[in-house]
């Protein structure tokens, strides 16, 4: 998952429990639905979204974010 290309975003809601990080540390990328859950924004980003992504699928305690490479299929 490196380089310049874009990154897929997946959030995994069964396995979210509400803990907020995603929304709080990737604000461009999540949103929280209304029982606090996080929900994707934006599906494929780049760059700077990028970077927000992996930081808060580093974060999530229940590895409920995945990410893959747009180029995958």
């Amino acid at each position: 998952m490196s380089g310049g290309g874009k990154l897929k975003v997946e959030h995994d809601s069964n396995a979210c429990v509400g803990h907020g990080r995603c929304y709080v540390l990737a604000p461009d990328v999540f949103d929280e639905d209304e029982r606090g859950h996080g929900v994707v924004k934006q599906a494929s980003v780049h760059a700077e979204l990028a970077k927000q992504a992996r930081l808060a699928a580093e974060n999530c305690p229940e590895d409920a974010i995945t990410l893959r490479s747009d180029d995958d299929a």
